[in-house]
Order: C-alpha cells, then structure tokens, then sequence
C-alpha cells in the first residue's frame, strides 16, 4: 500500500497529527490485533491533510468499508484516534463537518492536548461552538481506556460479525445490559457467542437485535447453594436399654432379643455335600494307612 499517491482531503480538512509524538517505530502498533495495526500504522505514514475517511482508505486498502469502519472505531476507542464534530457556517449556510488526529502513542481524552481544540475552517466558513449531539458517557473507574467490561464488549462485536457494528451510542446505551452477563457469570466469549450465532440475514437494525438478544438470552441467575444429591442411608436404630445397633425389624418395644430375654437362634451346622463327605472319608482312611 503506497502513501505517496493517497487523495488530500479538503482544506482544513482530512489528518491531522497530534503534537508531542514519539518517534516512529517498528512496535508503535505492536498491542494491536493484526488489522487494527496495519491500518493504524498506514495512516501514520500519510502526510498530514491526507483523506482518512473510510471510502478514500476504502479505495487503498485490501479492507472493506464495514471492516474500515469498525477499526477507525477501535483505534479512537484505544486512543490513537479523535474524531470531533464542528457546526460551520458560510456563504452557503450551515453545516456539521468532522475533524481528524491521529497519534502515534495512545492518548486517553485529557492527553491530547490544547492544539486539538484549535480549529482550521474553510476560508469563506467559520466555526461554531456547538457540541456534538450527546453527551460523552461517564467513565467507568478502572477499567482500559474509560469504559467498562460491558461497553467494550459490544464495541467488539463487529469485529466478529460486521453486521453487528455498534456505535458509540448503541455501546453506551447497551452496556448495562452486558454488564448483568458478567454478574451471573458469563465470560467475554459467551456474550459473543450469544449475539452472533444463528444471524439472520440481513441484519436491519444491529443495536435492536444486540438488545433483543442480550435481554432473551440472559443467563438465569446464580443460586445461592450448590444442590447436592443424597442418597438415603439404611436406617439403624439402637435397643433402648443396651444401646446395641440393630435394624428396625429386631426390635420390639424399643428392646433387642437379648434384653428381651428371648432365646437366642440355634445355629445348626452346615450340612457337607456328598463329593465333599466322600472326599474327607478318603483322606482320613488314607492318614489311617499311613500311621
């Protein structure tokens, strides 16, 4: 992929670099899953002006539109890219227009620094302070870059399925939803797998399907108690007045035979079969030769 021929964006416009980077290196984007770095590391290598939008890249690179689109929101989520939005008003009237740095090293969003809020407009235009529409969510202490477990979670659900691409909107919206499948003990992957199995195609509306199937797949809540299965013991009582074990059946009134003064059972001997009677008769008849 050459650099060297890549469309200008408007002026004004397109990338623009954050100030006080690290020189370059080969491990600038080394922490980054494989399509996220290659395409970080092509726009740090574009002049600044250069179109970053996701048709000019699009047009460039071996990645879709959709897949552009979901990396560009990895790499602002992971700091090396801001996008804000501006109200312009010219000649022509109003309208919204987007403002692009990027960074070499990771920034979280009080590092980028006082050159950032220093807009460039068009030369018959100028810019209004209005915000964009939305207010940022609150960060969520402890966690990679200001977001929780839920909200990066959905964030990465296009990456496995393009479909699925959320905004940072549908992210924030959704995140306590995914935060209740951690709480019962569901893992990353789970959630990912419960929202991208069994698609239907097409997806129409990705942030409706992601709830509908966060609420109706939701794991039951975890119990309070393993359940273990027991199995029942032989019942054994003992004789009220001896205190001797015995089965239920041997005891009458609480008491064992013996107690009872009943007489004991009368064991017979065991009655030999004839080979055996035969065989001992041979042997002692033989003992009685020898002596």
């Amino acid at each position: 992929m050459h650099t060297a021929s890549h469309p200008m964006a408007s002026a004004g416009y397109g990338k623009r670099s954050a100030a006080g980077q690290p020189a370059s290196s080969p491990d600038d984007f080394a922490l980054l899953p494989g399509r996220e770095a290659a395409i970080a590391g092509f726009i740090d290598r574009l002049p600044d002006g250069a179109d970053i939008s996701v048709k000019a890249l699009a047009k460039v690179m071996e990645y879709g539109q959709c897949a552009l689109r979901t990396a560009l929101n990895f790499l602002e989520r992971a700091g090396h890219l801001l996008r804000r939005r501006e109200f312009l008003v010219g000649t022509g009237g109003g309208r919204w227009v987007t403002r692009t740095w990027f960074s070499r090293a990771a920034r979280g969003d009080d590092s980028w620094g006082a050159g950032v809020d220093a807009t460039v407009a068009a030369p018959d235009q100028a810019p209004v302070s209005a915000p964009a529409p939305g207010p940022a969510p609150a960060p969520a202490p402890g966690t990679r870059a200001g977001r929780s477990r839920g909200y990066l979670v959905l964030a990465s659900v296009g990456r496995r399925c393009p479909a699925l691409s959320l905004s940072a909107a549908d992210c924030a919206a959704l995140e306590a939803l995914a935060a209740e499948w951690f709480v019962r003990g569901a893992g990353e992957e789970d959630v990912l797998r419960a929202l991208t199995d069994g698609l239907p195609v097409p997806v129409h509306h990705a942030a409706g399907l992601v709830r509908s199937r966060l609420t109706a797949k939701l794991p039951p809540e975890p119990a309070d108690t393993p359940v273990v299965s027991h199995r029942a013991a032989p019942a054994r009582v003992e004789c009220g007045t001896c205190q001797a074990p015995g089965q239920p059946e041997a005891l009458v009134d609480g008491e064992c035979g013996t107690c009872r003064g009943a007489p004991a059972a009368v064991r017979h001997p065991a009655v030999l079969p004839p080979d055996r009677v035969r065989a001992l008769a041979a042997e002692a008849r033989s003992a009685a030769a020898r002596g």
